[in-house]
């Protein structure tokens, strides 16, 4: 699975950007600010969400205002080529295109699995939990195309109970309807998150890989959602405002196994290594399990590794088979590739990003 075309416009800093594409690693470089991060987080929205910045439609405008922006691709695997795009005019929501017809943006789950790594998750670790159960999510989409409407029905009865709560509504039947679609919504969304670990879990056993293995846990505070359960702490819901129990509520722990700790006590560049091992290990399982393997982008990464790890990560990837969309700031960050990968410079023009292949 891998994009053999690609075409922005007005998109962030790309005023017009077409790119002929083929399977290999993309490694693009160029100085901060030219437009490297906006290429890869056009590739991120072909898939359901808001991309790896989780921007909203309007701010992926180029500057000053243009008329609306626009991402298409062709994308090819094991069952042939589709045309996708995806658009948002002025005063519009996004809007997605596959094969010339209108489709959901739950579509593209179904037609290209997209995984990303971006400096932004360097802190996934340390940080709150919120940033934990999206990376969480992201992998359990990777699998599962169908967890985005348990997520997105769940949010919605959700933020229904969370309204009667704080108009302290007391009559239990207005409760009962919403807690059972929760409920519903919550065991689909518990048990496909499960269901990931469990895949990355096996992906990782026996793996040949320069970078090390994680336990992973997923903490649920409260026990798992039921409708009993949200019935049984209403009144402590109403005193917080909002519902405590359920996947909203989930955290994701990670343990570094070669020295048994927790990955929130590990190095910094310890951290590092365990996300790109954990996004390789989804990328293994989904190759595995489909036959196609996921596309890649990695904002970034190449600056963080030294030598030896970068030279392991680019042998990983291309024994992967995946298209990898790899940026950094030099050319000479990606020599260890060579011709195993297409190497694209960025540079800021007059009118905007210029992309230039090397």
């Amino acid at each position: 699975m891998h994009l053999t075309r690609l075409e922005l416009s007005q998109f962030r800093s790309h005023r017009r950007t077409r790119l002929a594409l083929d399977a290999r690693p993309v490694a693009i470089f160029g100085p901060n600010g030219s437009g490297k991060t906006n290429l890869v987080e056009a590739v991120s929205l072909l898939s359901p969400g808001r991309g790896l910045r989780r921007a909203a439609a309007p701010d992926l405008s180029r500057r000053p205002a243009a008329p609306g922006w626009r991402v298409a691709a062709e994308v090819a695997g094991g069952g042939g080529s589709r045309e996708v795009e995806t658009r948002a005019e002025p005063d519009q929501p996004r809007g997605v295109r596959i094969d010339a017809k209108a489709a959901p943006q739950a579509d593209l789950g179904r037609l290209l699995r997209v995984l990303w790594l971006v400096p932004s998750m360097d802190r996934l670790w340390i940080e709150g939990a919120e940033g934990r159960r999206r990376f969480l999510d992201r992998m359990t989409l990777s699998f599962l195309p169908r967890h985005a409407q348990a997520a997105i029905a769940y949010e919605k009865a959700m933020r229904e109970r969370n309204r009667l709560l704080k108009d302290d509504v007391r009559d239990p039947a207005w409760f009962r309807a919403l807690e059972g679609q929760m409920a519903e919504a919550g065991a689909e969304i518990e048990a496909g998150r499960a269901a990931a670990v469990t895949r990355i879990m096996a992906a990782q056993e026996g793996a040949r890989t320069a970078f090390p293995v994680s336990d992973l846990a997923i903490v649920a505070p409260r026990g798992p959602v039921s409708a009993e359960a949200l019935a049984e702490g209403r009144g402590r819901d109403m005193a917080a405002g909002r519902s405590l129990t359920g996947p909203h509520r989930a955290d994701l722990a990670a343990t570094y196994r070669a020295k048994g700790v927790p990955a929130e006590a590990c190095s910094t560049g310890e951290q590092k290594a365990l996300l790109i091992s954990l996004i390789l290990a989804n990328a293994r399982a989904l190759a595995g399990e489909t036959g196609d393997p996921p596309v890649l982008l990695l904002d970034e990464v190449a600056a963080h590794l030294d030598a030896g790890r970068r030279a392991a990560l680019y042998d990983e990837i291309c024994a992967l088979g995946v298209q990898a969309w790899m940026t950094g700031t030099g050319a000479e960050l990606f020599e260890g590739l060579g011709a195993r990968a297409q190497h694209l410079s960025v540079a800021e023009g007059p009118e905007g990003s210029e992309v230039t292949p090397v």
